[in-house]
């Protein structure tokens, strides 16, 4: 499913196109200003989504076989909650 899959599957509740692209970017964008501010977003019954830090690590060129260090960073996880795993 595309972002645009998902505009038209809620603009069938009665609302434009325009209308329902609005309300898909307006909870991405509060979804990603919650993560950047590493809080947790927790969607009863769908699940949640958080920020781990993953650690600094030495890893390999497989081009080259050299080398190198992969700094640390912050990366989005998801966890699907039980019905979300139970309807797949």
């Amino acid at each position: 499913m595309t972002k645009q899959d998902l505009v038209n599957e809620v603009a069938k509740v009665g609302i434009t196109k325009k209308q329902a692209a609005a309300a898909v970017n307006a909870v991405f964008d509060a979804l990603k200003g919650a993560l950047a501010k590493g809080d947790r977003v927790n969607l009863v019954g769908f699940g949640s989504f958080s920020v781990k830090q993953r650690a600094a690590r030495e890893g390999r060129n497989p081009r080259t076989g050299r080398k190198l260090k992969i700094p640390a960073k912050k990366v989005p996880v998801f966890r699907p909650g039980k019905d979300l795993k139970e309807a797949v």
